[in-house]
């Protein structure tokens, strides 16, 4: 079975989630994972009141990480991804419709899954290329790839952006992961010589159980992915999406 492979290095990080806040904060929680509960939203002061106050708590998240990793950087393109994005006020917009109410338009357009990088270059009168995705089980290593490619197509870095909340009631029962509130960004350069992390798959190479087990795991692949990051492990894999992701780090 063929196996696919790339490799980057991490630069500069940031992660936010309620009771989260901190770097130490953080790396506790990613020696011992705990269920990340509903709480205070970031406060985004780097960003403009009259731009903060359109988003939710997933874009606060996203855009407090997103300002933190960037740290002042300009031209540097983005990639924002999301499993389930603002499904709340999507889910809001169609009780509208099904009551025969008018849309806000700004309600759908805080809705749309790329309003937050839209929100962020806006702020930051930034042109550089934007890119919001969404792949199931396996978004953030689809996120990675799209990251990737564009270092291989010559960009310095890419600031990589992933954010997710719990899933409203109406969805609950098609959740096949527990979903919490966090986001966690990434300023990805090409691989160092050493440190680098290496991101490889191939087909799943299990039962259709083993795959549906192993997809209906606990913990959201955005918080295995940064558990791992963290944590400093030499290795990680996940099975999602029919693939089987191997996770590993340079010594």
């Amino acid at each position: 079975m063929r196996t696919q492979a790339i490799r980057f290095s991490i630069v500069s990080h940031a992660a936010w989630a309620p009771g989260l806040t901190t770097a130490d904060l953080w790396r506790q929680w990613a020696a011992a994972p705990y269920r990340i509960e509903a709480g205070a939203e970031p406060g985004v002061a780097a960003m403009p009141a009259m731009l903060r106050r359109r988003a939710g708590l997933l874009g606060k998240m996203a855009l407090e990480v997103a300002y933190q990793c960037q740290a002042g950087r300009a031209d540097v393109p983005t990639v924002f991804c999301s499993r389930h994005g603002e499904v709340g006020r999507a889910l809001d917009l169609l009780a509208d419709l099904a009551r025969g109410e008018p849309l806000s338009p700004t309600a759908f357009g805080m809705a749309v899954h790329n309003a937050s990088a839209g929100l962020f270059t806006i702020a930051r009168a930034d042109r550089a290329n934007h890119i919001a995705l969404a792949a199931g089980a396996a978004t953030v290593e689809h996120a990675v790839i799209e990251a990737c490619g564009l270092l291989a197509d010559g960009a310095p870095a890419v600031l990589l952006v992933a954010c997710d909340c719990a899933l409203p009631p109406l969805m609950a029962p098609y959740a096949d992961s527990d979903e919490q509130p966090h986001a966690w960004a990434w300023l990805m350069t090409a691989a160092a010589d050493s440190g680098a992390i290496a991101l490889s798959w191939t087909g799943a190479g299990a039962t259709p159980d083993d795959d549906a087990a192993a997809e209906s795991t606990a913990v959201p692949g955005s918080l295995a992915v940064l558990a791992f990051q963290l944590s400093g492990a030499s290795r990680m894999e996940r099975v999602a999406a029919q693939r089987r992701w191997r996770w590993s780090r340079d010594a």
